[in-house]
């Protein structure tokens, strides 16, 4: 393992990491850290629905499809790893020797933080239950009479990034994070997402939105700091401070 930072991203399908923290992976990469991303899926069944208007796809098809579009997404991003589960999708669900293959990969990188979804989303449950899941392996992979001779996991912050339909799922931001110098790599992985071109400009317009909050919330017109592009999470533990 590295003597760098880590990184854990939880991301229920494939392309779930590009347009919700894609400049966090970037921006943490450019720091010196190693960010790790784990697809649970593939997005196969839900996500995907331009490749299967086009006929003749089958599944393995597209799955090969979205973990090329992934991959390549990753690397425009400079991550240091990206690994898929292949749990299938719609629904997401995941047995115990499941979790235990992510608590493995936790407990292996050892994140300094890590990021997964909104804790509700009745429009797509893959996503919460896919932070339900982090939490829960999270947990486990703190528990010292789980795999005793592994190294136990301390303490990392959870954040989860910004959902589709942010009003209807309780999620509210106590963190912006600036973006604006690794802009350029978001927008190439977001490219790479042929199958959801859709979602391209939306979130475009949600990172220029989160940009006016940051400057808002920086200093506003006392003098904020002028960014452009940012990205909104949630944390879900405390954070202990020796000031405020």
């Amino acid at each position: 393992m590295s003597d760098n930072k880590s990184v854990l991203v939880i991301s229920a399908h494939a392309a779930d990491f590009v347009w919700r923290c894609g400049g966090a992976i970037a921006l943490h990469q450019k720091r010196g850290y190693d960010v790790t991303i784990a697809c649970l899926s593939f997005g196969e069944r839900g996500e995907s629905a331009k490749l299967w208007k086009q006929g003749n796809m089958s599944l393995d098809e597209v799955k090969a499809v979205r973990r090329d579009e992934a991959e390549a997404a990753a690397a425009a991003l400079n991550a240091h790893d990206i690994q898929f589960f292949d749990f299938g999708d719609y629904p997401l669900e995941i047995d115990t020797d499941g979790k235990y293959k992510i608590v493995d990969l936790i407990r292996k990188v050892q994140p300094t933080f890590m990021l997964s979804h909104s804790k509700y989303d009745p429009y797509n449950t893959d996503h919460m239950y896919a932070t339900e899941v982090a939490m829960q392996c999270r947990m486990i992979a703190q528990a010292w009479g789980h795999n005793p001779e592994e190294q136990v996991l301390g303490a990392p912050q959870l954040y989860l990034f910004e959902p589709h339909q942010t009003e209807q799922m309780g999620w509210k931001p106590d963190v912006f994070l600036d973006i604006s110098e690794v802009w350029d790599e978001k927008w190439a992985a977001i490219q790479c997402m042929q199958g959801q071109e859709h979602l391209w400009h939306f979130y475009e317009n949600v990172a220029e939105n989160r940009g006016n909050h940051f400057r808002r919330n920086s200093g506003g017109q006392a003098g904020g700091k002028s960014v452009k592009y940012a990205e909104g999470f949630q944390s879900v533990y405390p954070r202990c401070v020796d000031e405020l």
